[in-house]
C-alpha cells in the first residue's frame, strides 16, 4: 500500500534540492535495486507492481501500474522501483589511481564514468561541485548499479588536487600520447567538462598531460568524455 503523501514524496526527488533536503535518491529497475541493497545501501522503501516480486525485498509496498507510473522517471516504468537513504562520501584514499572530474554535465556521461570506474577498479571518484549530481536519475540508470560500489565525492577540487603528493595526469588535446607514457602505481586522472576540457584553474596545478592521438583522417574534433576516460582507464591498468 503506498500513501499520497509517499507518492509525492518519490515525485520530488527528481529534483536535487529535495533529494538534498530529505536525503534520499530513486533507482529503478529490478537488477539495480537488488544490486544496492547487495551492497548494503539502507532502503527508505522498495515500490514494487508484482506481488510475486515481494519476496525479494525488504521494507517493500505494492503499488498499482498508475501508481508506479506516478512515481517513475521513466515513459514505461519497469515495475520496481527503490528509494534509498544516500551514503555519506567516505574520506579519498590515494593508494590507487583516483579519477577526478572538472565540471562534466551530461548526466550520461558521469553515469557511464561511474560504471567504468567499477568496471576498472577504481574506488574514488572525485567531482567537481558543479559536476552533475551523481543521484540524478539519468545518471543512475547510467551506472547500471555501479553507483554502490564507488565511492563519489563533491568538493572543490582546486583544493583538493593542491593538497595531493600524488602525480596528478590531465587529459587535453594537445598532450603527450598516453602510449609514450609510462604510469605509475597510482595517480590521479582528471577528465574535463564536454565543451570546454579541463579549465585553467586545474591546468595550472595538473603534472602530466595526455592525449589520445588520433589516427583517423576524420574532421572530429575530440573523443566524448566518458569514452576518453574508458580508453585512458584502460591504459592505466594495463
Amino acid at each position: 500500500m503506498v500513501t499520497k503523501n509517499q507518492i509525492k514524496l518519490v515525485t520530488s526527488l527528481q529534483q536535487k534540492k529535495y533529494r538534498s533536503k530529505h536525503g534520499l535518491f530513486v533507482v529503478e529497475g529490478a537488477k539495480a535495486v537488488k544490486e544496492l541493497l547487495q551492497a548494503g545501501m539502507k532502503p527508505y522503501k522498495v515500490f514494487v507492481e508484482s506481488g510475486d516480486a515481494l519476496k525479494d525485498y525488504a521494507d517493500v509496498a505494492l503499488v498499482s501500474n498508475s501508481e508506479l507510473k506516478q512515481m517513475s522517471s521513466l515513459s514505461t516504468p519497469n515495475g520496481v522501483l527503490g528509494v534509498f537513504y544516500m551514503p555519506k562520501a567516505k574520506s579519498i584514499e590515494s593508494s590507487d589511481w583516483v579519477v577526478a572530474l572538472d565540471a562534466v554535465r551530461d548526466p550520461g556521461n558521469l553515469g557511464t564514468i561511474i560504471r567504468l570506474c567499477d568496471w576498472f577498479g577504481v574506488s574514488h571518484l572525485v567531482c567537481s561541485e558543479d559536476t552533475v549530481d551523481c543521484y540524478n536519475p539519468k545518471v543512475l540508470q547510467a551506472t547500471m548499479g555501479s553507483i554502490a560500489r564507488v565511492n563519489v565525492a563533491y568538493m572543490d577540487l582546486s583544493d583538493f588536487l593542491k593538497s595531493t603528493d600524488e602525480l596528478i595526469y590531465g587529459a587535453f588535446m594537445d598532450g603527450d600520447t598516453v602510449y609514450s607514457k609510462k604510469l605509475p602505481e597510482s595517480g590521479i586522472l582528471v577528465m574535463g567538462n564536454e565543451a570546454n576540457g579541463i579549465s585553467d584553474e586545474i591546468g595550472g596545478v595538473i603534472s602530466e598531460r595526455i592525449a589520445i592521438p588520433q589516427f583517423g583522417e576524420s574532421t572530429t574534433e575530440s573523443l566524448n568524455v566518458a569514452t576518453a576516460t574508458a580508453i585512458l582507464l584502460n591504459e592505466i591498468r594495463r
